[in-house]
């Protein structure tokens, strides 16, 4: 977005909090905001390098910001020319060129759209904390922005880049009503029967908890999206936790405080241990590269994924046993009788399981270690596997360590 032009700088000064939120925090007038157009002009932008950097990180799907609280879209929109194509020096269709590289690579390809738009004079621009009975007399009309600008620019996108999923934002403007919410949802569903949809297209969610508030039967939406925070517990209910790499979604050119590789690839084992998929997010700059920050701590978790992906992939959450103490995670792979243990510490020697009873005859294998590893169990004991340091070396892993196990028993002891 024009945020990235920003780069969480105004008139010279720093403005603190998230650098995709700068126009509203910094208070920034659209006569000014809109100067970032002119500055919006990613010449180094590749779709193809963007989406293999993510497949080689081992992404199966992008979800890319089409239109974010801003208003300024990605796409060459006929409904407006607040975008890419009319507003900027750019005047390339980023949407096109991301989901045909998505295409061609076997990535599935989303898009985000924001509800919230503080640019467009009829969804309350710059006015949405302030309670209705002190907003100024500006004649805005939300459910005229709805039904001539929202559903018209949400047709364009669907028809035109045919997205997997559409991930709703700004949903929690006063303006939007449950009702729109339902009709959004259907409409949305009217267009592509098989999209998948996040419940930010209602009013459920509770929260950057993400999951719902009470009852989720009664708002539209097909899966939850906690933000920044990893459920503490499994569900069995749908849901994808988002989670920046830094401190702020967009690109902030004095936002450091990277994520470590180790961290990142930890959060990734606790989400899917708890049933949940993990939508990392890259802030990319104004020029259109993707911060080295970020590529390189991709690349680290594609090592680890190279190794230890059919742990992740294809796999089932054990539900209450999802974890044994605060070091093991348990995944099932689905339809088969195979439990992987991921260990977030390096192990010494052996490892204890309690959960766990293999068959008779189980092989137990670490990933990236081709031999079998010794094993007892005892059943007030549980599983114990025997391993050496060549064992553990020779896995080449340094962030966590998967067993393989033949084993369809869980047992708590």
């Amino acid at each position: 977005g024009l945020y990235s032009a920003a780069a969480g700088m105004h008139n010279g000064q720093d403005v603190e909090g998230l650098s995709s939120w700068i126009m509203e925090l910094g208070q920034i007038p659209t006569s000014e905001y809109n100067e970032y157009g002119q500055k919006f002009n990613p010449i180094n932008f590749d779709a193809d390098e963007w989406v293999s950097t993510a497949k080689n990180a081992g992404m199966k799907y992008i979800v890319i910001t089409s239109k974010h609280h801003e208003g300024f879209g990605l796409w060459d929109s006929k409904v407006s020319d607040y975008d890419v194509m009319d507003f900027t020096p750019y005047k390339k269709d980023i949407l096109k060129s991301l989901s045909n590289a998505c295409k061609k690579q076997g990535i599935k390809f989303g898009l985000y759209y924001s509800i919230l738009d503080w640019h467009h004079k009829d969804a309350q621009a710059n006015s949405y904390m302030i309670k209705k009975s002190e907003r100024p007399e500006n004649k805005a009309n939300f459910a005229r922005y709805f039904e001539e600008y929202m559903k018209p620019q949400l047709k364009e996108i669907i028809t035109q880049y045919n997205p997997e999923i559409l991930w709703f934002d700004g949903e929690w403007t006063p303006d939007f009503t449950h009702e729109q919410g339902l009709a959004l949802y259907q409409y949305v569903r009217s267009l592509k029967p098989s999209i998948i949809i996040n419940n930010r297209v209602d009013k459920g969610r509770n929260e950057l908890h993400g999951m719902y508030k009470e009852d989720q039967n009664k708002y539209a939406g097909d899966f939850g999206t906690p933000e920044n925070v990893i459920l503490k517990t499994a569900s069995s209910l749908a849901w994808e936790s988002c989670m920046t790499m830094n401190d702020t979604w967009g690109y902030k050119t004095k936002d450091n405080n990277w994520k470590s590789a180790k961290m990142l690839i930890h959060d990734l084992i606790d989400v899917n241990s708890k049933g949940g998929n993990y939508l990392l997010n890259v802030g990319p700059t104004a020029a259109g590269v993707i911060p080295k920050a970020s590529t390189d701590r991709l690349a680290e978790m594609g090592k680890w994924m190279k190794v230890n992906d059919e742990a992740i992939y294809a796999t089932e959450s054990l539900q209450e046993h999802f974890k044994e103490n605060d070091n093991i995670r348990y995944t099932k792979k689905k339809g088969e009788d195979i439990i992987y243990a991921i260990s977030l510490e390096k192990p010494k020697n052996e490892l204890l399981l309690k959960y766990v009873k293999p068959e008779n005859d189980s092989k137990i294998f670490l990933l990236g270690n081709n031999n079998p590893l010794q094993w007892t169990y005892q059943p007030d004991i549980g599983l114990k596997i025997s391993f050496s340091e060549t064992d553990i070396s020779e896995s080449r892993e340094k962030y966590a360590w998967t067993f393989k196990i033949n084993g369809k028993e869980i047992t708590k002891l």
